[in-house]
């Protein structure tokens, strides 16, 4: 089994095909990671959040249910949840001024130009940046509408194990997020298993 190290505030990728599975674990726990994934043969199908909720019908698939890709297409499937179960698709991924605006000075590292410094590694190019699926990320939305950035609740070795239904090309970042409680303000690092249950 290949196993991918992510240190905190970075991100990898990697290609997998239809069939094949993987596991994204929670090395010290209280982790964000933002996933992404894209057609392998086409970048511009990419998954897509608004389209995932609504053929699932709820905010985050289950287990069992698919991720679907921007031309309503299965592109994951959520396998196995090995954690408390609390992630999201509704936060963007951090950008530079996202942390202009929350008052740092100076260079940070992102998501999103983690995402875009993998893709052009694996030589692809002039995406937009979708959505991505925030897993262990816990953002409470309350009766108000009004949504909360709290702390994930997961504690080391918690995993959770999808499925790629088209030959993808996937990129995780470990969230560099340590200003608000995203990360409870100390990022770590995630790992990834390939060829679980395959």
């Amino acid at each position: 089994m290949e196993r991918i190290e992510i240190p905190a505030r970075e991100a990898r990728a990697w290609r997998l095909k239809a069939g094949a599975s993987f596991r994204v674990i929670d090395m010290e726990g209280l982790q964000v990671g933002d996933l992404w994934a894209f057609n392998e043969a086409d970048p511009g199908e990419y998954h897509n959040a608004p389209h995932t909720r609504v053929e699932c019908g709820r905010l985050f698939p289950h287990v069992g249910e698919s991720f679907w890709s921007n031309r309503r297409r299965p592109i994951l499937t959520l396998v196995a949840d090995d954690s408390p179960g609390v992630h999201d698709m509704l936060m963007a991924a951090c950008d530079p001024e996202r942390f202009v605006r929350l008052g740092h000075v100076g260079p940070h590292a992102s998501c999103q130009e983690n995402l875009l410094g993998a893709l052009a590694r694996e030589r692809v190019a002039g995406l937009v940046v979708p959505q991505p699926i925030n897993l262990f990320m816990n953002t409470p939305v309350d009766g108000a509408g009004d949504i909360e950035q709290g702390a994930p609740y997961t504690k080391a070795g918690d995993s959770v194990t999808l499925r790629a239904e088209l030959d993808v090309l996937l990129v995780l970042s470990a969230c560099p997020q340590d200003i608000v409680r995203t990360n409870a303000g100390d990022p770590t690092g995630l790992a990834v298993e390939l060829g679980v249950g395959t």
